[in-house]
């Protein structure tokens, strides 16, 4: 469910007309709605353990409003850099509520966790571990620390958000988990808390979650055996969300809270979890304006002011996004098929193939749903294109929470070296 539906003949989110935050804000922007933040989070709470740590993953939309909605719920992070660390805590998440993940942590980034005192690094390879070591020492610290195991179960989901296969660049394998937590306990400046396990993104089924944790709670009884102390099980992210109205939806929590309760029933460890998509994605739209409508030989273009470096999925993922007319269509409407398309100059500047919607012309608003993660935070200024700027809802209200970047600040962040002065 999201609180985005038409009144009087216009898309609203909330009770803000989408309409009208176009002609105030320009187009294309992001808006989110913090009633489907809320809803979200509180229904994915009630269906785990009242005692787990949810740490949204920054890395799906790390949003400043986003963050500091989410943390007065008591949510906590997953961060995978530096900068993500920052974010959370300047959104008023508390130290020891963040996690951090990620397989290229520097020297610095661990630093800065140590030094704020973070709940947990998700260690990902012996490399890390023993650079967090000697930085731990160095700063007269230990390091509370799960390694993250890599489980090798084929999540189902698509190639580029696969994690936890044997091949993957994440985690350490399954095989080397009673090796890695042993030389883990020799460094006395790591403190092993328990297991780490992801095993991927857009996940629309519970067996492969069920394999992966099975292998993991073995796991934690085989190392508890070995005398580490397993406190802790990280059991990631990875529920998907409905991207179409006409696909089987996905499990949802209630489903994945019962298989989670089966699957660590007995362990006594305090669960930890990651969700990114599930809270964010349909707590989002895009909005953009119809620039042309150009007939080619075979087919229609609906060429929009949004390109792929505002919303980057579908030519990154070949993802799917239901895209809506922000004016309500009337019974009769007429009904078009066109490839949707951006100003970007490339081929991969493709949002729909052949999609049949309500007939539009240059001048319409549509809106890309599901759009809450992986959206805005992988949005980038290709093309010199300023991204596109986010607003926060909440009832009537609204705020513009990253603004738009100006051509003069955009321009600014080069510079012209002395000898071409």
């Amino acid at each position: 469910m999201n609180h985005f539906a038409y009144k009087s003949g216009s898309l609203h989110a909330e009770d803000v007309d989408l309409a009208v935050l176009a002609r105030e804000v320009g187009t294309p922007f992001y808006c989110y709605s913090s009633a489907t933040l809320e809803r979200h989070y509180r229904a994915f709470a009630a269906a785990v353990p009242k005692d787990s740590l949810i740490a949204f993953s920054v890395k799906a939309n790390g949003n400043l409003g986003v963050l500091r909605t989410l943390a007065r719920l008591g949510a906590g992070a997953d961060v995978v850099s530096g900068g993500e660390l920052r974010k959370a805590l300047a959104a008023g998440i508390t130290a020891e509520r963040i996690v951090f993940s990620g397989v290229g942590k520097t020297k610095a980034e661990m630093a800065l966790g140590l030094e704020a005192g973070i709940h947990q690094f998700n260690v990902e390879s012996e490399p890390e571990l023993d650079a967090l070591n000697v930085i731990a020492l160095a700063k007269g610290l230990v390091a509370p620390v799960t390694l993250r195991i890599n489980p090798d179960v084929d999540a189902k989901t698509h190639a580029k958000i696969t994690t936890g296969t044997a091949e993957s660049k994440f985690g350490i394998p399954i095989s080397r988990a009673r090796e890695a937590y042993a030389a883990a306990a020799r460094l006395d400046g790591i403190r092993i808390v328990g297991i780490d396990v992801h095993i991927g993104s857009q996940i629309t089924e519970l067996a492969p979650f069920e394999a992966a944790f099975a292998r993991i709670v073995e796991l934690a009884k085989v190392l508890r055996a070995d005398g580490h102390d397993i406190a802790r099980l990280d059991l990631g992210g990875g529920l998907g969300v409905s991207y179409r109205t006409d696909n089987t939806p996905p499990p949802d929590p209630s489903a994945y809270g019962a298989m989670v309760e089966r699957a660590t029933r007995g362990l006594g460890a305090r669960l930890i979890f990651e969700p990114g998509r599930l809270i964010a994605a349909n707590a989002g739209v895009l909005v953009a304006q119809v620039l042309y409508v150009k007939q080619g030989e075979t087919k229609a273009f609906a060429i929009l002011d949004a390109g792929m470096n505002d919303l980057l999925r579908p030519a990154l993922y070949e993802a799917h996004h239901e895209i809506v007319s922000v004016a309500e269509p009337m019974p009769g409407h007429a009904r078009a098929r066109y490839d949707v398309v951006g100003p970007v100059c490339e081929s991969t500047d493709v949002f729909a193939q052949g999609r049949e919607m309500a007939a539009l012309k240059a001048g319409d608003l549509v809106a890309f749903l599901t759009a809450g993660a992986y959206g805005a935070v992988m949005s980038s200024a290709y093309n010199a294109r300023p991204p596109a700027p986010e607003v926060l809802v909440k009832g009537e209200r609204w705020s513009v929470v990253r603004p738009r970047i100006g051509y003069d600040a955009l321009i600014a962040t080069d510079r012209i070296p002395d000898w071409l002065a």
